[in-house]
C-alpha cells in the first residue's frame, strides 16, 4: 500500500518508507511555511534527510515537530542575516543570531572551506546557534569539496563528569572527514557517550526497554527504563574518564571559546521552551595537501582503507571497516527501499503537516523497491 493518508499509521507499528527526495520536499515545505527562506529550509531538510539516509534517525526528519514548535515559541530565528567575522586570515567568528543549527553550521564551514581554499586551513568558531542535528553533514560539506572537516559542537547537560552523578556536559559530537583516492575515506560522527540521548527519547517513545550500560537514573543507578533515565537522570560517557573528557574538551572548543553558552548553561532542545539555546561550535577546514602532495595524500589514504580492510578479522565479525563505511552502505540501501519511520514518528510529521495546512507525506507499508 502507498498511500498519502495516515489511516493505520496510529495503530500500527510500521515501519513506513518513505522516498528520500519526497521526505525532503516534504520537510522544505513544512520549515518554508514556517516563515524560512527556500535556501535556508532546503539545508536543514538535506540535513535532516542525510542523517536518516545514513541511518541515524535521532537526529533524521522524525525530530523537524520539535523544530518547528521552536520557531513557533520564537526560540530559533528563521530569518537570521548571518555574517562571519575575520578574526585574522585563517580565523572567523560567527554570531548564529539564534538560527537553525543547521543554517550557522552549513555557513560557518563554507567560510571555513573558502579560508582554506586560499591559506590552507579556515576556523570559524560560531554563537547563539541551535541545535544542527547530525554533525556528519559539516565535516563531509568540506569533504565533498576535497577538504579534512573538523566539527565539534556543545549541547545541553546530560552527562556527569566521571565520578559525578548529576548533568553537566552534553553529549557533545565530534565528526571528521577525510578524503581518500580510489577506496573508503574517513568519516567519523561520534558521541563521548555511550548512546545519544535520542535513543533514549527514542526508546521511551515506542515503549521499548534500553541496554545496560546507556544510562543511569536520578538516584546514579544503572537502568534500562527510558523513562527513569530521561527523569532527571544521566547518559554515561564512553570509555568513563576518557569519554568524559572529551565532552569536556566540546564545551572548551564549542563553548568557552565560541562566547556561547557552556558548563550545563545551553538549554534542552526537546525539553527547555524558556530562552534559545545558545549552543557553540568549532568548525574547521583545511587542505589535506599542506604536507605532502594531494597525489601522495590519496595514495597514502587508500593505502589506509586497504590495510584496515585486510586486517584478520576477531572472533564474531565477518569483516573490518572504516569509520562511516557503514553510514555509507545504509544510505545507498535506503535511497533504494526508501526512509524506514516508526507510525510514531510518521504520525507526528503528518500532524505537522495538516496543522501547516500542507499535503500529506506519502507512505508504503513495504520497502520501495
Amino acid at each position: 500500500m502507498t498511500s498519502t493518508q495516515t489511516a493505520g499509521a496510529d495503530s500500527a507499528t510500521g515501519p513506513f518508507y518513505v522516498d528520500a527526495e519526497a521526505a525532503e520536499a516534504f520537510g522544505r515545505g513544512l520549515l518554508i511555511a514556517h516563515d524560512l527562506p527556500e535556501e535556508a529550509a532546503a539545508t536543514v531538510a538535506r540535513c535532516l534527510v542525510k542523517a536518516d539516509l545514513r541511518g541515524v534517525d535521532t537526529h533524521g526528519l522524525q525530530t523537524l515537530p520539535h523544530y518547528l514548535e521552536r520557531v513557533r515559541r520564537g526560540l530559533i530565528n528563521p530569518r537570521p542575516n548571518l555574517k562571519v567575522e575575520r578574526v585574522t586570515p585563517v580565523a572567523g567568528a560567527l554570531d548564529g543570531q539564534d538560527a537553525f543549527g543547521f543554517v550557522v553550521a552549513t555557513k560557518a564551514m563554507a567560510e571555513a572551506i573558502d579560508m582554506a581554499r586560499e591559506f590552507g586551513v579556515g576556523i570559524v568558531s560560531a554563537r547563539r546557534s541551535t541545535h544542527f542535528g547530525a554533525a556528519c553533514n559539516y565535516a563531509l560539506q568540506a569533504m565533498d569539496a576535497g577538504f579534512i572537516g573538523i566539527v565539534f559542537t556543545n549541547a545541553s547537560r546530560a552527562m556527569p563528569p566521571w565520578g559525578g552523578r548529576e548533568g553537566l556536559l552534553g553529549t557533545s559530537p565530534i565528526a571528521v572527514a577525510a578524503p581518500a583516492g580510489k577506496e573508503t575515506p574517513f568519516d567519523l560522527d561520534m558521541s563521548p557517550a555511550v548512546a545519544a540521548r535520542g535513543k533514549i527519547r527514542r526508546a521511551a517513545r515506542r515503549g521499548q526497554q534500553m541496554p545496560l550500560g546507556y544510562a543511569l537514573d536520578a538516584k546514579g543507578r544503572q537502568t534500562t527504563d527510558p523513562h527513569a533515565a530521561l527523569d532527571g537522570g544521566t547518559v554515561q560517557p564512553i570509555g568513563g574518564p576518557k569519554g568524559s573528557a572529551l565532552a569536556m574538551l566540546m564545551d572548551v572548543m564549542g563553548g568557552v571559546i565560541s562566547g556561547a553558552a557552556f558548563g550545563g548553561d545551553v538549554r534542552n532542545h526537546f525539553e527547555d521552551y524558556e530562552a534559545p539555546q545558545n549552543v557553540g561550535h568549532f568548525i574547521m577546514a583545511m587542505r589535506p595537501d599542506l604536507f605532502v602532495s594531494r597525489d601522495e595524500y590519496l595514495k597514502r589514504m587508500d593505502v589506509l582503507a586497504q590495510r584496515v580492510h585486510a586486517n584478520q578479522t576477531a572472533e564474531g565479525f565477518d569483516e573490518v571497516i572504516m569509520p562511516g563505511e557503514r553510514e555509507r552502505r545504509l544510505e545507498a540501501k535506503h535511497r533504494r527501499t526508501g526512509l524506514p519511520f516508526h507510525a510514531k514518528e510518521m504520525a507526528a510529521l503528518q500532524e505537522a503537516a495538516a496543522k501547516a495546512g500542507l499535503p500529506q507525506l506519502a507512505v508504503s507499508t513495504a520497502p520501495l523497491d
